[in-house]
């Protein structure tokens, strides 16, 4: 549930520093820019993408960052306090954090990109009662959702040019309707039997459900739930008794439980390869591909099948 103690705590404080930020001195105009905050680096890429040379984006969490477990710090809530709009995912990703972002909704634009997508296609949280899964950068057609959402609060904000937002929005939709028919033809070469991954934490649900793969993770949906002997054990099982071939770390979470599976395995008798890194939470560096959402899609979808659709 949302009201725990700690969560209570942290969002006090983090009351605290928005209400100092509030005295200082506004942040200088970039060249007449929008001023984006944003929190997740796929957020961030939707926003460059739509925004173009009009916008000027500051992402919080860069790589190997987890949106789970995130408290902005003293001059990150001074980036949020000056700026114009402020885009995050929503869906309890940004758990320490989505009270605030919501109270500073209240005097600017403050926006989940997931605002406009349609419930029925989002997926139940297993973690949180009544909350969604926020994982739905996974689908890459869900994920178009979030770019209609940028192009119309930018529009809303910027009106003079929203012909140009549009039209950045186009373009870039059109791109990812090319990702996901890539996604689907490099899915067609693992066979049916061979579709199950297995990672860290509970993040590729939207993923299995789109693409056509049994999904397991050790972690719950959120990297807070932590994982039990128990889980390591029942997740060994599974693995050695249906000879998966190979298991996936992720970019945010430490190595340490996915190592702790592999060894399970291995003392049932079977091995079990990590299959590589995926990123999930968070993208790769700024200039690399994986630090693109499309790059990073693309990244993921080839270590996957690399290491499930061998013989």
């Amino acid at each position: 549930m949302r009201n725990t103690k700690t969560m209570t705590i942290v969002f006090l404080m983090i009351i605290a520093l928005f209400t100092a930020a509030c005295g200082s001195e506004p942040a200088a105009e970039s060249d007449g820019k929008l001023q984006v905050v944003t929190t997740i680096g796929q957020v961030t890429d939707v926003v460059r993408n739509v925004g173009g040379e009009l916008v000027a984006v500051d992402g919080l969490m860069g790589a190997g960052t987890d949106p789970h477990l995130y408290v902005a710090s003293a001059s990150e809530v001074d980036l949020l306090q000056n700026a114009d709009v402020i885009f995050y995912n929503g869906l309890f990703l940004e758990a320490q954090m989505e009270e605030i972002l919501e109270q500073i909704g209240e005097n600017k634009p403050s926006i989940p990109v997931s605002k406009q997508i349609d419930s029925a296609r989002l997926l139940d949280s297993e973690d949180y009662e009544d909350e969604f899964d926020p994982h739905i950068w996974f689908d890459v057609t869900l994920w178009q959702e979030t770019v209609k959402q940028v192009r119309d609060t930018l529009s809303d904000v910027d009106p003079d040019n929203a012909a140009t937002y549009a039209s950045n929005a186009d373009a870039y939709l059109a791109e990812l309707d090319q990702l996901h028919t890539y996604v689907l033809e490099q899915v067609a070469q693992i066979p049916a039997e061979k579709r199950v991954i297995i990672t860290a934490h509970d993040a590729f649900r939207y993923f299995g459900s789109a693409y056509g793969f049994e999904v397991m993770g050790l972690q719950g949906i959120s990297t807070a739930t932590e994982a039990s002997t128990g889980d390591v054990q029942a997740l060994a099982d599974f693995i050695a008794e249906n000879e998966i071939p190979a298991i996936f770390v992720e970019s945010s979470v430490p190595i340490r439980n996915v190592e702790a599976v592999q060894a399970a395995v291995q003392d049932r008798g079977f091995n079990v390869e990590i299959g590589g890194e995926l990123f999930s939470d968070a993208m790769g560096d700024d200039g690399t591909p994986e630090g693109t959402y499309i790059g990073m899609v693309r990244h993921n979808i080839d270590t996957i099948v690399t290491a499930l659709a061998g013989e």
